[in-house]
């Protein structure tokens, strides 16, 4: 089975090196999952647009649902970066783990966006419309509804590459559940 290794910054296309050269800058690294998408001359540019495409989502409530689509998908990979993104961004190491898990009691509105992210992963997208009303009744828009499929698409393609890469995983390990 072939081997995908992380390129250098040396190995790749100039208009990835440039894209490198930002993701130091900001992130002070550029994280394995995001150097092997180098390995295409145009990956890694149109992820990160996609990734950071305007939402109406906070910060937490876009980790809970990385968190939970990564746990369904079984990304260990993807679970370690969210479990560190999700606490910078407000949650709890226990927090993290229920959502994983596929809820969030301490939070009513964050355990429905969870709940229907858990089900549009394992689903397909074939939800419950009591999923799909109890998202609504919570105060979410049909436009957020959109938002969060485009969400979990997003999060199902880094799961995705990962496990065809199998590159190391350069964060924290997060707990297993």
């Amino acid at each position: 089975m072939p081997n995908f290794n992380v390129p250098t910054r040396g190995e790749i296309s100039g208009n990835n090196q440039e894209i490198f050269d930002n993701l130091k800058k900001g992130l002070g690294t550029v994280p394995n999952l995001y150097a092997v998408m180098a390995h295409s001359d145009t990956a890694l540019g149109n992820y990160l647009a996609f990734q950071n495409a305007k939402t109406t989502f906070n910060n937490k409530e876009k980790q809970a649902i990385n968190l939970v689509v990564s746990q369904v998908n079984e990304c260990a990979y993807c679970q370690a970066a969210h479990t560190l993104l999700g606490k910078m961004n407000g949650l709890t190491e226990e927090q993290t783990i229920e959502i994983r898990k596929g809820g969030a009691a301490f939070d009513n509105k964050l355990n429905v966006l969870v709940a229907l992210a858990k089900e549009v992963t394992l689903k397909k997208g074939f939800v419950e419309e009591s999923a799909l009303e109890n998202f609504f009744n919570a105060g979410y828009t049909k436009g957020q509804a959109v938002e969060l499929v485009m969400l979990v698409a997003e999060k199902i393609a880094m799961n995705y590459l990962h496990a065809v890469t199998k590159v190391a995983i350069d964060f924290p390990a997060a707990k297993a559940i």
